[in-house]
């Protein structure tokens, strides 16, 4: 199933076609994948509802398309490399004989445990190859899986485990972070004291530790799959049935769970996976994230194996040993496709040359970057250091609502710009739209970024809240899926990200809302209200900058800055904490009550010389205040 374009003019003429006829386009590469029940409609749609469904009326499951496919012709090429994360440890191998059979061995512990086609699954372990099998055996049995990132706090966790109404949660005794370890079986623990739909826990001995184990709710994996058979019949499923729930932080700050289901999601990755990294038959292909988020779903588990390929995973940190470890992997295993984020390469820019200078990198065929925008300095080190002048960079623009690569260079096929997105991928229909909403037509612009038509792997709805998912996304401007993003259109058509307009903060490649950070800042006594805003980081993109009112502003504002951030890592996790901390006496309002977040930007970004007009400021003399306090 080879989907790839080959040449830039194939490329122009793949997107005319997508454009000028997309449920042709996209009629076209749905055949190439195994459908019980062929769809008798492409696509369905308004954005006003919105009401999106693809290839109606098809059965399939997605898990055939990853495995059952590839065993007759590939049963006995790699599918899985994991490296662990101390590089003294044992690597694993899977063929896809091996990995179809660890899934149907889970998937039918699943059901020996009550797990049936519907019911929601809460994934919170290691980035180890238990990982995907507990993924992929959800989605064989019509499960729906949710995997929380593990390193997300008991609350946060319970947040989502609540709002899905999980049956069960799978985790581990613990995992390895670097030099640290992380037991997450009592943070799961912790989390369950908050939620009653949980009835099984099955733990995967990952660090040989003793947690506690609840007597008929937790049990091993080990003893969970003791003799299971290494078959199972895939479950047949709608396209629409929902395959998963990822959850994403929104400008409320209750979480929101993005869905995506098993037909759409399936084309779209795999076409964008096999373009844009432009992936061969023989390729050793690494992504970096974690399947906790998006990208890990989408370019770590289904893509490349809905594609027959070869995917690497990875338990450690860029920096542990020492910061050559990411190159030490792609050596040791020939990886030619290599795509980590933005804030991994500052900080190994941070670092020194030394580190990548000690390695050869000479399989390396494409790079990539995804997350957040990429600044031209760390463009140009990855592209000197890392791909020796010699490989395209892909810089990927898209997100958890999208499913799938949105605007994004084609391996070697399509021309660079550093820190440009580039174009966008066939089928997809970019517009830049101004404050009222009209379309921007003209290049070397700039806009808000939406998308006028739909694609297979945008998201259904958010879980339980539809009216939630309309408002997002659809409402802004009629007709358009909203992006949240402000974004350039150079003078060749190429797009350039500017980065949220909303209030949202990119912080290494993780959105956070600001209200669900205020929210948790706002539990501790010390804080009557506060603000949050992002402000530029030279590590992390955006760093988070709390304004903190406070009834009196603390005598040692040191241990008050400690326990508003033991706060926020308590709700939410060690990636949601604020670097900076200002305690205030109030915020800039406006005489309805708006907090005016433009001023505090401004102020957190060292430019309160560009604060604009404050005179409709309920009290202007609070910005004064805050300008000569700031951190």
């Amino acid at each position: 199933m080879d989907l790839r374009i080959k040449s830039f003019d194939e490329y122009k003429e793949k997107y005319k076609q997508s454009v000028d006829n997309p449920d042709g386009f996209w009629d076209q590469i749905a055949r190439s994948f195994i459908w019980r029940m062929p769809y008798h409609t492409v696509c369905e749609w308004n954005f006003e509802q919105p009401d999106v469904k693809w290839f109606l009326g098809g059965k399939l499951n997605i898990t055939e398309n990853c495995l059952d496919r590839h065993l007759e012709q590939r049963g006995n090429k790699l599918a899985l490399i994991w490296e662990p994360n101390d590089p003294k440890e044992r690597f694993v191998r899977w063929t896809y004989r091996e990995l179809y059979e660890k899934v149907c061995e889970f998937a039918n512990a699943l059901k020996a445990q009550g797990i049936q086609k519907g019911d929601r699954v809460v994934v919170y372990m290691p980035m180890i190859p238990e990982l995907t099998v507990a993924v992929l055996a959800c989605a064989r049995i019509g499960a729906v899986h949710s995997v929380v990132f593990a390193g997300f706090s008991a609350m946060a966790i319970a947040d989502r485990v609540n709002d899905a109404q999980a049956k069960m949660i799978i985790t581990a005794d613990g995992l390895n972070r670097g030099a640290k370890q992380v037991p997450l079986k009592r943070v799961v623990d912790e989390a369950l004291t908050h939620c009653s739909s949980v009835n099984k826990v099955i733990v995967y001995n990952c660090l040989d530790w003793s947690p506690n184990m609840a007597p008929g709710r937790d049990l091993w994996w080990h003893d969970a799959v003791n003799g299971m058979a290494k078959e199972c019949p895939a479950e047949e499923m709608d396209s629409e049935d929902m395959l998963f729930i990822l959850y994403t932080s929104g400008s409320t700050g209750k979480p929101k769970g993005v869905v995506h289901t098993h037909g759409g999601y399936m084309v779209y990755t795999a076409y964008t996976f096999q373009n844009v990294f432009q992936y061969e038959e023989s390729d050793i292909y690494w992504c970096t994230a974690d399947v906790g988020w998006i990208t890990g779903h989408s370019y770590i588990v289904y893509g490349p194996l809905l594609s027959g390929a070869t995917t690497l995973m990875f338990e450690g940190v860029p920096t542990w040993p020492d910061p050559g470890r990411f190159w030490q992997v792609c050596d040791k295993h020939s990886v030619n496709q290599f795509y980590t984020a933005p804030t991994a390469i500052r900080a190994l820019m941070a670092c020194g040359d030394d580190h990548v200078l000690s390695y050869s990198l000479d399989s390396i065929k494409v790079l990539g970057t995804v997350g957040e925008p990429i600044n031209v300095e760390a463009w140009r080190w990855y592209h000197i250091h890392v791909g020796k002048e010699r490989c395209p960079i892909v810089d990927t623009w898209w997100q958890t609502e999208t499913g799938g690569i949105m605007i994004s260079g084609l391996g070697n096929l399509s021309p660079m710009n550093p820190a440009h997105a580039g174009y966008p991928l066939p089928g997809i229909q970019p517009v830049l739209l101004d404050q009222e909403g009209n379309e921007i037509v003209e290049n070397g612009v700039e806009g808000y970024l939406c998308i006028k038509h739909p694609w297979p792997s945008i998201l259904r709805t958010t879980y339980g809240d539809h009216e939630r998912c309309r408002v997002t996304y659809f409402s802004h401007y009629q007709g358009h899926y909203f992006t949240g993003d402000g974004a350039k259109r150079d003078e060749n058509g190429m797009y350039r990200i500017i980065g949220r307009v909303d209030d949202v903060i990119n912080v290494s490649g993780h959105r956070f809302g600001t209200a669900e950070i205020e929210n948790a800042i706002n539990s501790n006594k010390i804080a009557v209200e506060s603000a949050v805003v992002g402000y530029p980081h030279d590590i992390k993109g955006q760093g988070i900058y709390a304004y903190v009112v406070c009834e009196n502003i603390p005598e040692d504002q040191e241990v008050a800055r400690a326990e508003i951030i033991e706060t926020v890592v308590e709700h939410i996790g060690k990636i949601a904490k604020p670097e900076k901390i200002q305690f205030v006496s109030g915020l800039p309002k406006t005489r309805s009550g708006k907090i005016m977040r433009r001023i505090l930007r401004k102020v957190a970004e060292g430019e309160p010389d560009k604060l604009g007009d404050t005179s409709t400021l309920l009290d202007p003399q609070i910005v004064e205040e805050i300008v000569s306090g700031a951190l």
